[in-house]
């Protein structure tokens, strides 16, 4: 579907939800990166009668460049790239820093809820789209310490040169559009207003808390 153009999020979600029918009703999650991919993964959620979360990730940046990534924190799990001399003071209190940051960030979303267990389980990580990738990519390497079965990356569209990419980092990558003509995430729907904290967590408390 090329040359089509997505209605909004909603018709994404059930767009993809389709494809990932095997995943219906079985031992999975969906995680979404907000907040965009929250309505497309409550869409997925809803569809595939299965539990939703949220996944939230912030690179480490490099003292120097803070563009440039050395690493990365989860609310609970840490990626460092070892090939730097960083300073281990610098790189503790980022992560102390940063993880602070993820919990304030959980819990404005989530309130008192715990994070879905992952463990033996297929996680199925959506977002509206990629553009650069490095957030999924940055959520892939977090996610597989917590060693579930298989993680899925279910997205809309991306640019074509990224299929390859994800497709070795994830166990399954599912989507609808991998333009050769990539001109941003927005430009393949009708419909792509600003998701706004309030839809997040709305959405988020009338999914399956189940897991």
């Amino acid at each position: 579907m090329d040359n089509e153009l997505l209605k909004d999020r909603l018709e994404a979600g059930l767009l993809l939800s389709k494809k990932l029918k095997k995943y219906k009703n079985t031992d999975s999650v969906i995680l979404a990166v907000p907040r965009g991919g929250v309505p497309v993964g409550n869409s997925l959620a809803k569809n595939l009668h299965l539990p939703l979360d949220i996944v939230l990730s912030k690179k480490i940046g490099h003292p120097y460049n803070k563009e440039f990534a050395i690493g990365a924190v989860s609310l609970n799990s840490i990626s460092i790239d070892r090939d730097h001399k960083i300073p281990q003071k610098y790189i503790d209190a980022e992560i102390i820093r940063l993880q602070e940051f993820l919990r304030g960030k959980y819990e404005y979303y989530r309130g008192a809820q715990q994070p879905l267990d992952m463990e033996n389980k297929n996680v199925i990580l959506v977002d509206d789209g990629i553009a650069t990738g490095n957030t999924l990519l940055a959520s892939i390497a977090m996610l597989r310490k917590k060693n579930p079965a298989k993680i899925i990356v279910a997205v809309p569209v991306l640019p074509y040169e990224m299929v390859s990419v994800f497709k070795k980092n994830a166990d399954e990558l599912v989507y609808l559009i991998a333009s050769k003509d990539f001109s941003g995430v927005s430009s393949f729907y009708e419909l792509f207003d600003q998701v706004e904290d309030e839809e997040v967590i709305q959405l988020l408390s009338t999914s399956n808390p189940t897991a």
